[in-house]
């Protein structure tokens, strides 16, 4: 069992940098895949970012590649998403995502989620 707690989201303006984290909990942890997903109002849930369980291998959405930075630190059992040139189609709940296989872009293969943490970009 493996249990998610993200925080950092918040209100910010557009072409400000933020960072969100996500906490584990379960030793498993260094040898899940992470990922973040997020969700807008009206729209569905969609992949943002995935890193592999030694951080070394990552892959992007199109529409965040070259501003969003996923790392991860498992002596921390901790992933971490930096935000950069927010944009205001970046607004959405921001959720953390834990499963056996990377990379874990698809919701059908995540095993675990966690709450979500808000992020506002105004323009």
């Amino acid at each position: 069992q493996v249990q998610l707690v993200e925080s950092g989201g918040g209100l910010v303006q557009a072409g400000d940098s933020l960072r969100v984290s996500c906490v584990a909990s379960g030793r498993t942890f260094s040898r899940n895949a992470m990922g973040w997903f997020r969700q807008a109002p009206g729209k569905e849930r969609e992949f943002v970012a995935t890193i592999g369980w030694s951080g070394i291998n990552k892959y992007y959405a199109d529409s965040v590649k070259g501003r969003f930075t996923i790392s991860r630190d498992n002596a921390k059992a901790t992933v971490y998403l930096q935000m950069n040139s927010l944009k205001s189609e970046d607004t959405a709940v921001y959720y953390c995502a834990a499963g056996n296989t990377y990379p874990l872009k698809e919701a059908d293969f995540v095993l675990y989620w966690g709450q979500g943490t808000q992020v506002t970009v105004s323009s």
